[in-house]
């Protein structure tokens, strides 16, 4: 297995992408395949975010895994995407069963570590439940990453409430779970985090398969109107 420690900051590939997008530009390229499961083809770079139920093979530049759930991380999807090329970025108690993946290259991160994998800049950041502790405890040091893109920073929240640290960075793209069960208690305070992170245009993801409804998007749309821009997905 080839593996890189980092203690804050690694470069894989090429320089930090200095092209510059509009956000309305790259939310155009960003495709919801169900849950948390994100597809950005961008020029010539496809970036994964939890691949989960993965209907046809791919060939992934970049996968990222917010945390170890089944339904985030799952390595028979996982291999369906990637091949000798492909740069898996994970925290580290998904390190040792991606043994059951094919690939060349594995970062592990922590919240408050970054990297630059292929041109992009990969940033760690917390993802936890501040009420509904047991599922997602801020000691498991999981995850959401904020990517920057062709000059347009992407936040994938992955599974999280609304947290004090949300405060402390800004994007221009916020995909945000609205689960009531295991992530934000609703649409509203999905909608808050959004402006937390004074995200330009937001994303609602993680609904419509184990909890949420179409309903809650509209709602957290809704609540953000004349505030945010929210793009609700067709799932893929």
């Amino acid at each position: 297995m080839a593996f890189f420690t980092l203690l804050a900051f690694s470069s894989l590939g090429h320089s930090e992408d200095t092209k510059k997008a509009s956000p309305d530009e790259m939310v155009e390229k960003i495709h919801w395949l169900g849950q948390s499961t994100i597809k950005i083809h961008a020029d010539d770079q496809i970036i994964y975010f939890d691949p989960y139920q993965i209907k046809k093979p791919d060939k992934a530049d970049i996968v990222l895994i917010t945390h170890k759930h089944y339904d985030h991380f799952s390595p028979a999807d996982i291999s369906r995407i990637t091949y000798e090329n492909t740069v898996l970025i994970a925290p580290e108690d998904c390190i040792q069963d991606l043994d059951k993946v094919r690939r060349s290259r594995v970062i592990p991160l922590e919240p408050g570590m970054k990297t630059t994998v292929k041109g992009i800049l990969i940033e760690a950041v917390p993802a936890y439940n501040i009420v509904k502790t047991k599922y997602h405890p801020k000691g498991n040091k999981w995850m959401g990453y904020v990517l920057t893109l062709d000059g347009v920073r992407i936040y994938h929240a992955g599974d999280t409430e609304r947290v004090p640290e949300m405060k402390n960075f800004t994007c221009d793209i916020a995909m945000l779970p609205l689960g009531q069960t295991y992530t934000m208690s609703g649409a509203k305070e999905a909608a808050d985090a959004a402006l937390d992170v004074q995200a330009r245009i937001a994303i609602p993801i993680h609904y419509g398969l184990y909890e949420g409804k179409a309903e809650d998007a509209a709602e957290f749309q809704n609540i953000l109107k004349g505030k945010i821009k929210v793009i609700i997905k067709k799932q893929e």
